[in-house]
């Protein structure tokens, strides 16, 4: 028969090796952001015509602002801030749950199946090894949430960035139609 001070140096490491089954909690690295539309547009005075700089200029600043009038589109404003980007937010029980869970359930089992005489001694060690296993659960359940959030803001970027470049080409194609239209010649 085993001594209580015995049966203290199994449960302490126990608890040691359980706990080493829960993982660590998933570091989120943050996705650089995508790189600004293309507004670029190249221009210059039609065949056998003579503008002055300040003339360009004046052409340039006037059929950017009728571009942006016509597309909503300005390539000057800054884009969306990070803090302002769609964040999921996943609801469910609040963390730890599942290993105060699992403590219960072990503890209930291990008292079940002990001895009559040493079910103190089976809940104790029912409830360490639960609470290892709901850690575990709880690490799963976890990973699966942040790596649902990263799907899905991946998701929102991808399409907030195609929405941009969409603006982005109309904005080019209605400002080489003024520039076109004012006798310049655009690439």
């Amino acid at each position: 028969m085993k001594t209580p001070a015995s049966l203290l140096t199994l449960s302490v490491a126990a608890c040691c090796l359980l706990s080493a089954c829960v993982a660590a909690p998933v570091e989120q690295i943050p996705e650089p952001p995508p790189p600004p539309p293309d507004t670029n547009v190249y221009f210059y005075p039609g065949s056998g015509r003579s503008v002055s700089a300040a003339q360009q200029d004046r052409d340039k600043f006037e059929c950017n602002d009728w571009a942006v009038t016509q597309t909503g589109f300005d390539p000057s404003l800054p884009r969306v801030p990070p803090h302002q980007r769609m964040h999921l937010v996943a609801g469910g029980p609040p963390p730890g749950t599942a290993v105060g869970a699992g403590a219960v359930t072990g503890a209930v089992v291990g008292a079940a199946v002990a001895n009559p005489w040493e079910s103190g001694r089976g809940a104790l060690l029912g409830a360490v090894a639960g609470a290892a296993v709901g850690g575990i659960v709880e690490a799963e359940r976890a990973a699966n949430i942040n790596r649902a959030e990263q799907q899905a803001n991946a998701s929102a970027l991808g399409a907030h960035s195609a929405a941009l470049e969409m603006q982005a080409s109309h904005y080019r194609r209605a400002l080489s139609a003024c520039l076109e239209a004012r006798g310049y010649t655009v690439r």
